[in-house]
């Protein structure tokens, strides 16, 4: 995807994340020069297999696993120095010494242990109207950035400077802490010294990522902007409260690097051949439990990041026309075709109806959306293994059937359709029909 004219893709998860976008960016790179990520944090975990290795990423780039690809975390993500490093040095001690391919925005924020705190005791505070956060602090660190009073990357380069932000932040999070009922304690001195043992490392790393990515684009490079997390996770236009705290969605790409919308020439949209969600909020297609807890083992379906067993539904074809319009989605990926295999039948959502009548879009009350229904279609499973098929020919009848259906209801043409977790197991639908035409 990644040549002729289009020299810079968005990647984006098109349901609620956890949609093998890691694969795709790792199958992608493989033509990149420059792989950037433009939002989230280390609540991100994208799995990546190479070989007989497998490396769960949660903020270094899918595509640092391809020699010589520059990774990029743009000013959009929220850095926790302390899991980034232990991701760095865990990739050394695997035999994959990186960090000179991998570069941190000086205007990126950081995420300190006193948001993780404040963050936990929150969620513990909502009682059972959780949100379901990570608890690792990501939407805290994103609160302070909004309020002005954050700390970035750059912030480090001064002693001074960084002693009263962190001196500063330390008391806010107390005062925050006392009026959740949390007898933690936050101590600013260890936090300094803490921040201080990272600053030469990490400043090495730091740059204008926007103004080196616009370089690289106008000398002819070719950039993957990488998403987290998914568009329905989106802060204004997912699941509203049950959101992450940034813009998922291909407009956060321009502003999470710093580079002007004109620039991205292609955004592919990255879904499952089903639907999934982890934690709390409306998940429409929603399986009973048995038929969930099946699908759920077939395929695999646990939170990269906390392990959490997800939530399964069915194709949800509103959910990805939404994420269509918002994202100007050109192509889909669509990813654990194989999940599907050996079922007999299988559904897709086409349309919701709320009171009798059909929706055009995807409601933003969240009262209508669980009340509305899903309308679907039931087709034939093909119940025989996609896992060698390289080509659409390959595939059997009925599962062709099926991403055609995929494509007349979401508008949107499949490029990549992954049948494994290997780089091996995918199929390029334009290589398809290059030979078909043969």
């Amino acid at each position: 995807m990644l040549k002729g004219d289009n020299r810079c893709v968005v990647v984006v998860g098109a349901q609620w994340g956890d949609e093998g976008k890691g694969k795709i960016v790792d199958v992608l790179g493989e033509d990149a020069d420059w792989i950037a990520r433009y939002q989230g944090g280390a609540n991100a975990g994208h799995t990546v297999v190479v070989g007989e290795d497998e490396f769960i990423l949660h903020q270094i780039p899918s595509g640092i696993l391809r020699p010589g690809v520059r990774c990029v975390l743009g000013n959009g993500v929220v850095l926790d120095p302390a899991t980034f490093f232990d991701e760095l040095d865990g990739m050394r001690a695997r035999g994959h010494d990186v960090e000179d391919r991998v570069m941190v925005s000086l205007r990126a924020h950081l995420v300190l242990p006193y948001h993780k705190l404040i963050d936990q005791a929150e969620e513990a505070s909502r009682g059972s109207e959780k949100l379901g956060t990570t608890g690792r602090g990501i939407g805290v660190a994103y609160e302070d950035k909004v309020a002005r009073v954050g700390i970035r990357v750059a912030d480090l380069a001064d002693e001074d400077r960084l002693s009263g932000l962190v001196q500063a932040g330390a008391r806010r999070a107390q005062l925050r802490l006392r009026s959740l009922g949390s007898d933690a304690e936050v101590d600013a001195d260890p936090l300094l010294a803490e921040l201080s043992g990272y600053s030469d490392r990490l400043l090495a790393l730091a740059d204008d990522v926007g103004e080196t990515l616009w370089r690289a684009l106008a000398q002819g490079d070719r950039l993957l902007l990488e998403g987290a997390q998914g568009s329905m996770l989106d802060i204004d236009h997912g699941t509203y409260p049950f959101v992450t705290s940034s813009h998922t969605t291909a407009g956060g790409a321009s502003t999470g690097v710093g580079l002007g919308p004109t620039v991205i020439d292609a955004v592919l949209g990255v879904v499952k051949a089903y639907t999934t969600r982890v934690g709390s909020g409306p998940l429409p297609t929603e399986l009973p439990p048995k038929e969930s807890e099946r699908l759920r083992e077939l395929g695999g379906e646990y939170g990269t990041t906390t392990g959490r067993p997800r939530r399964m539904g069915w194709f949800d074809a509103p959910v990805v026309r939404h994420a269509a319009r918002l994202n100007g989605l050109t192509a889909l990926a669509v990813t654990k075709l194989d999940v599907l295999d050996r079922l007999p039948e299988i559904k897709l959502a086409v349309v919701y109806r709320l009171r009798g009548e059909t929706l055009d879009g995807f409601p933003a009350d969240l009262a209508a959306l669980a009340e509305a229904e899903p309308t679907y279609e039931t087709m034939p499973g093909w119940q025989t293994s996609t896992a060698e098929a390289r080509l659409l020919s390959d595939l059997p009848a009925a599962a062709r059937a099926y991403l055609d259906r995929i494509v007349e209801l979401t508008g949107v043409p499949i490029r990549y359709v992954s049948v494994g977790t290997r780089r091996a197991e995918i199929i390029d639908t334009e290589r398809s029909a290059v030979a078909q035409r043969g």
